[in-house]
């Protein structure tokens, strides 16, 4: 094992620091020599394995050369037909979405697809509480009284009968979907979805937005061959697939980076009033990136699925109009700060019955009656990144338990939920690699969270470990500028499989320690030279981090961290986000 860096082998979060190896600095060096990058910037590169000869392009990645073609994807040409047919027809058509981000960026990105081509679709939003997740009879029945072609969107795939139901009553359905399908695929005329057995899972890695992107790729290429001449410009449609893209935390990698890369140019341009008023809602003061699309943005749009009305993100998303969006965005600003008081109560009560059970296995899990549906997915990632394993949280009702969970990296948490469903364990179950949905009946819990246990440490989920923190190097206070911190942008966006870069700052002296907000901790850090660099530690006293830096009292340290930039008052300057930390010496 490599000696580790900066010798912190247990930081103050009992994490072992690791730098750069001897390969990625050797990389790193003819990156900067080939591109004139500075150091830190190769070194983030070479970390990824981008070679040499393409650090240029890497930095300015197009669009337009990586989309994939559409018609890889099975049933994509037969859908995108159908839809052309809808557009010529001027049939009734409804968007039947997930309640939550994917769910409404999709249903938005279609609905705005269709009105440009002068048809105007039904939204369909299910809620949360009374229908769960997914189409079902009842709310499917109705639809296909009223409309000739539903579109399921980012649902559908295990949803045999629901769709059964809408196609007894004459209607035809269309799944655009990204969750893991089962070998049977329900009576649909087109199931889209890279993640269908069938399918060679090249795209498996796109959420349902990124689906229907294609999808609406396909479709203006159908309508196109038919001669239609003036076409939505998709362009003005990337925002809502980058929003989801990184909101579920997809890969950015390949396509998903360029997607999300272009999706921010746009949405720096203010053009969706639902986009702008929830970043002023939410106090944004700059162009959003990743990181507020994934922290801020997309909480704030998954509020009113949590807790409210389920199609209030869908609305948003969809609307021109500026006072509308306006009033929804203030109402999910509401809901969002409802959610935060809700979730710190369940999550007080899932990490002390989780660590009674025991987190050192491969399944860190909860189960509380009346736990509130609509926070157990935020819950689960809350354990998922305190114990680093997948976690599980189950709200009991009535004799049935409804529960989300959220995986780590390397363990397949939706397969192993899909298999426990098809044992018979749970009532039903499904989702992705990442996060997991379940129903379970309460007196079959145990058993089947013992079950789960036994399938994810097939897949080494808990044997890892106190995770590593992977820095990219070192840097002082003095340099971390702004010219650095936005070439380092350039190597973005960042987010799930591709994590942003982080950095030691060495023998640091806390200059000014204060808390603010709900238990954040605002720092200035003073280099050994004197130049200093403020700083910010989120929840910093969910743990031993907060204790530790306002207890430096001059003494050094050692503190790592993401680099951003604050344009607080308009005027940029660098500022770390503040991980670890370690004692010198």
């Amino acid at each position: 094992m490599n000696k580790a860096f900066l010798s912190v082998e247990s930081s103050i979060t009992g994490r072992r620091w690791v730098g750069p190896g001897p390969e990625v600095e050797r990389m790193s060096e003819a990156i900067s020599q080939r591109a004139g990058l500075p150091d830190a910037v190769a070194r983030v590169l070479a970390a990824r394995g981008v070679p040499p000869e393409e650090a240029a392009a890497w930095l300015e990645p197009r669009l337009r050369d990586l989309t994939p073609d559409p018609s890889t994807l099975r049933d994509m040409d037969l859908a995108a037909e159908r839809l052309a047919d809808a557009v010529e027809r001027r049939e009734r058509v409804a968007l039947f979405g997930d309640y939550d981000v994917d769910g409404a960026a999709s249903s938005a990105m279609v609905a705005r697809w269709l009105r440009a081509l002068g048809v105007e679709p039904t939204v369909y939003i299910p809620d949360r509480i009374d229908e769960g997740y997914g189409p079902n009879v009842p709310a499917m029945t109705q639809l296909a009284e009223r409309h000739s072609l539903i579109v399921c969107l980012d649902c559908g795939t295990l949803s045999h009968e629901p769709i059964a139901a809408a196609v007894a009553k004459g209607a035809q359905v269309m799944v655009v979907d990204h969750h893991l399908a089962a070998e049977t695929l329900p009576p649909a005329l087109a199931v889209v979805n890279p993640n269908r057995q069938d399918e060679d899972g090249a795209l498996g890695h796109l959420c349902a937005a990124g689906v229907a992107f294609l999808l609406l790729i396909a479709a203006n290429r159908a309508l196109r061959g038919r001669g239609a001449k003036k076409l939505p410009d998709l362009m003005q449609l990337v925002d809502l697939a980058a929003l989801a893209t990184v909101a579920d935390v997809a890969p950015l990698i390949g396509w998903n980076r360029a997607l999300v890369r272009q999706g921010l140019a746009v949405m720096a341009r203010r053009g969706k009033p639902g986009l702008a008023a929830l970043a002023d809602a939410a106090r944004l003061n700059a162009p959003p990136g990743a990181y507020h699309l994934g922290y801020v943005l997309g909480p704030r749009i998954n509020a009113g699925g949590r807790i409210g009305a389920s199609d209030l993100g869908a609305r948003l998303l969809s609307t021109d109009d500026p006072h509308e969006a306006e009033a929804l965005a203030a109402r999910l600003e509401a809901l969002n700060a409802e959610r935060r008081a809700i979730e710190a109560q369940v999550l007080e009560a899932a990490a002390e019955q989780a660590e009674a059970r025991g987190v050192d296995g491969p399944l860190a899990w909860a189960a509380g009656q009346g736990w509130h549906p609509g926070v157990l997915g935020i819950v689960a990632a809350r354990l998922k990144e305190r114990y680093n394993r997948p976690a599980v949280v189950i709200g009991l009702a009535e004799g049935v338990g409804a529960g989300s969970g959220r995986s780590v990296a390397g363990v397949d948490l939706g397969s192993a939920v899909a298999a426990l469903a098809r044992e018979g364990l749970l009532v039903k179950g499904g989702g992705h690699r990442m996060a997991a949905g379940l129903t379970v009946r309460e007196e079959r819990l145990d058993e089947a969270m013992a079950r789960l246990s036994e399938k994810l440490a097939r897949q080494g989920a808990g044997a890892q470990g106190p995770r590593d923190l992977r820095l990219d190097g070192a840097l002082t206070p003095g340099g971390a500028t702004v010219e650095l911190i936005e070439t380092l942008e350039r190597a973005g966006p960042f987010g799930q499989g591709a994590p942003a870069p982080r950095f030691a700052f060495p023998a640091v002296e806390a200059a000014f320690v204060k808390t603010v907000g709900e238990g954040h901790l605002r720092v200035t850090l003073r280099g050994p030279g004197g130049a200093r660099l403020d700083a910010i530690a989120f929840r910093a006293f969910d743990g031993p981090l907060g204790p530790f830096l306002s207890g430096l009292s001059g003494a050094p340290a050692h503190v790592a961290g993401r680099l951003e930039i604050d344009d607080w008052g308009g005027r940029r300057k660098p500022k770390l986000r503040i991980e670890d930390a370690a004692p010198v010496g």
